[in-house]
């Protein structure tokens, strides 16, 4: 028999391939225990209200929780006329505790049962993933702490630039996802406001507290100033959303990384078999598929948000059924994210770093800005000591030869007062050293980064 929450109206029944092409509860299945939550702290407002007697509320509460221990268990059974969660929960809770049941929508609408049951699942999705950021930062954090003073080169336009450390260079993609996790906890802090007790848009006149409702739920910290808005409001999807995406995009830039550097030209790193896979036709393959699919992955993030911003462009105020369409695109974006980040952190984690290959890659001109710098002590203005560097590189290309191999007099030829003392810029570890601005690569400034971090994420 077919169970709906709506149809006193309807003469004639719902088309089959209309009725497959609404019902939802094959994927907002996932939203049962934000709903369940949700219409216990209902039950209550209503008995508050007057509205069912305490006996009443007593048996919907006790329903509602074998209901939810159903779902818990995995014994829960959708019926055929179950078109979304909600409509299944209520018929099962109908057939467990009977009249009452029928009493629980009084003065509320799908419209904020439905946005309130997604709030609550927004927040607790957002800090699983805000988890496995902190996963991903220990990984990184680990690393950097083990090469405080590992050599390697730095890139601009994927060309040599300039010295830094490995443990540096791990800690520019901590800093990357610190700023992902205090967005999606800034995005968290605008979706804990409540719409329950909106109704379908107007509000509700039978007498329900709105603001007692935020105490039984206490993932909320204010409720909805505007009912209209309440019912409507999907920002909070947008922003958790973008988010993710650009989450995803740092991953993206952090795997296309380490896809290089484990590259035979490369060599800088390799990941380990776990977070490999091979060839089915060459047998000495051994391909970064984790890293590979954390950047293509990126682009399923980045395409969830954009369906959304589409679907909500056009929508006059305030439900619409396309806002159906905001659940699986967010769905799929936490479980994307939430098991990349796992990946992640466990690609990183047991990665191998060999810094012989990073230190052979390092080359002299690469120094040249330490060059510039030491005429600057010297009194050279900068942009006159950027050119005489220039002069310099371009002779030692003519000469097929490294700027540390440069006869004395060609520098001398630049700048005469310079002798053979110019020649200590050619020490890696010196120039990395020197580099000890604050945030700066120097070990001793890296150490230092180390150490606040251990004490932030530990925290």
């Amino acid at each position: 028999m077919e169970h709906r929450l709506w149809g006193g109206r309807f003469a004639a029944p719902t088309a089959e391939t209309m009725r497959r092409f609404n019902d939802s509860f094959a994927f907002d299945v996932r939203l049962a225990e934000a709903d369940i939550s949700g219409s216990l702290a209902w039950a209550e407002a209503l008995k508050e209200a007057g509205l069912i007697s305490v006996a009443e509320h007593e048996r919907l509460a006790q329903g509602l929780e074998l209901v939810r221990r159903e779902f818990a268990d995995g014994r829960f059974v959708p019926a055929e006329g179950d078109e979304d969660i909600h409509t299944a929960v209520e018929r099962r809770l109908s057939e467990l505790v009977g009249e009452p049941a029928l009493k629980l929508h009084t003065g509320r609408s799908r419209n904020d049962q439905v946005a309130t049951a997604f709030r609550l699942f927004a927040i607790q999705a957002a800090q699983q993933v805000r988890h496995g950021l902190r996963g991903l930062q220990l990984a990184l954090l680990a690393q950097a702490e083990q090469h405080v003073a590992t050599l390697m080169p730095g890139y601009t336009h994927l060309q040599r630039a300039q010295p830094i450390t490995f443990g540096h260079w791990c800690l520019a993609y901590l800093e990357m996802f610190e700023r992902d996790r205090q967005r999606i906890d800034d995005a968290t802090t605008r979706t804990r406001t409540l719409p329950l007790g909106a109704g379908a848009l107007a509000g509700n006149s039978l007498g329900i507290e709105r603001e007692r409702l935020t105490e039984a739920l206490d993932e909320f910290d204010a409720v909805a100033g505007n009912s209209l808005d309440a019912v409507a409001d999907r920002d909070f999807v947008a922003e958790l959303l973008f988010a993710f995406a650009l989450s995803g995009v740092h991953l993206s830039r952090l795997a296309e990384d380490l896809i290089l550097y484990s590259s035979a030209e490369f060599g800088f790193v390799e990941l380990d078999d776990a977070y490999s896979t091979g060839s089915s036709l060459m047998p000495q393959k051994k391909n970064p598929d984790s890293m590979e699919l954390l950047r293509g992955k990126s682009g399923r993030l980045v395409g969830n948000l954009v369906a959304l911003l589409t679907m909500l462009k056009g929508l006059p105020l305030t439900y619409n059924k396309d806002m159906q369409e905001d659940k699986q695109p967010f769905f799929d974006s936490v479980d994307t994210l939430e098991l990349g980040l796992q990946v992640a952190a466990g690609a990183v984690a047991t990665l191998a770093v060999r810094p012989e290959r990073m230190a052979a890659a390092l080359d002299d001109a690469m120094l040249a800005t330490d060059l510039a710098d030491e005429l600057v002590r010297r009194g050279v203005p900068f942009r006159e000591a950027h050119g005489k560097v220039g002069r310099l590189v371009r002779r030692a290309l003519e000469l097929r030869v490294a700027l540390r191999d440069l006869p004395l007099a060609e520098y001398q030829a630049i700048q005469p007062d310079l002798d053979a003392a110019i020649y200590s810029v050619f020490d890696f570890a010196r120039s990395v050293a020197r580099k000890d601005s604050l945030g700066g690569t120097a070990p001793i400034r890296v150490s230092e980064q180390c150490a606040r971090w251990r004490e932030l994420i530990d925290a």
